[in-house]
This record gives structure tokens, sequence and C-alpha cells, in this order.
């Protein structure tokens, strides 16, 4: 099985943990946007999409990626760290699931855990999930990869 792993970690590296735990699992490489090719990820059997969320939001330079992205068909996760936790009404995963949908990938799932937020007002008292993603978080990551990767077999 081939896959890839696209994703942007901008504050702490938190998001990179948790792309790099679900990398070793699936054996996948794991990239930023700007180094994405879109012809290796339609190659791919299964590419995954995460950042760290600002604003209730998935970064701007991963949702503008997949907006750019040709059409075309594959499976696909999208996954996120966050602060605070999704909302169910309002998930921030949901967007980007939208913008796979469009684009024609098969989404099997998607993936959030906390992380330390220190974006405003957070900052003032030092930031809020100061120890996460933690050992717990990073076996979440792993095991949901686990089901991805046995889901294609």
């Amino acid at each position: 099985m081939k896959a890839v792993i696209v994703c942007v970690s901008v504050s702490h590296g938190n998001t990179r943990r948790v792309a790099d735990s679900m990398a070793q699992v699936l054996d996948a490489k794991v990239v930023p946007p700007e180094q994405a090719d879109p012809a290796e990820l339609a190659g791919a059997d299964l590419v995954g999409f995460g950042s760290g969320v600002f604003c209730q939001r998935l970064h701007r330079r991963l949702t503008d990626f997949v907006k750019a992205l040709p059409a075309g068909r594959g499976r696909a996760f999208v996954f996120a760290t966050s602060g605070l936790p999704e909302l169910p009404l309002v998930p921030f995963t949901r967007p980007l699931v939208r913008l796979l949908d469009g684009k024609g990938f098969e989404v099997g799932g998607t993936f959030s855990c906390r992380a330390l937020d220190t974006m405003p007002p957070f900052k003032l008292v030092g930031g809020i999930r100061k120890q996460r993603p933690n050992d717990g978080d990073l076996a979440a990551a792993r095991a949901f990869a686990a089901r991805l990767r046995d889901g294609l077999s």
C-alpha cells in the first residue's frame, strides 16, 4: 500500500507528531502542501490531510491546496489537532471532508485530538492542553491509521 500524508504543522509541531505516528503505521511519507506532488497523491492508495485548528478552521494552506487539486479519485482521511474539542454540530473537519468529496476522494474517516494551544486568549496563561498530544493521543492516532490500513486490505 502506498500512502502519503499532507500536513500543516505551524505552531508547536503537534500536528506533525500525530502525522508521524500515523505514518509509522501506514509506512507513509509526510509532506507539507508545498512539497506534495499531485501526481504522487493520485497514485497513492491512501492520502491523509491534516493541520492544526485556527479559529475553528483547518489551516488555510491545507484547504487552499485541496481546492487546487485536480479532480480524481482515491481514498483519503482528515485529521486535526486543537486546543478545544470539535463541536458535533459544526465540526472543523467537515469543510475539508466536503472539499475532498467534491474532488472525488472517498473519505474513510476523521481523527482529532487535543494539543497545546497558545492562541489568544490562552497565551495569557501559557496555553491550554500543555501536555498534549500525549502518549494516549498518539496511540489513538496509530490505531486510527491501522483501521484505515486494514480497511484497504
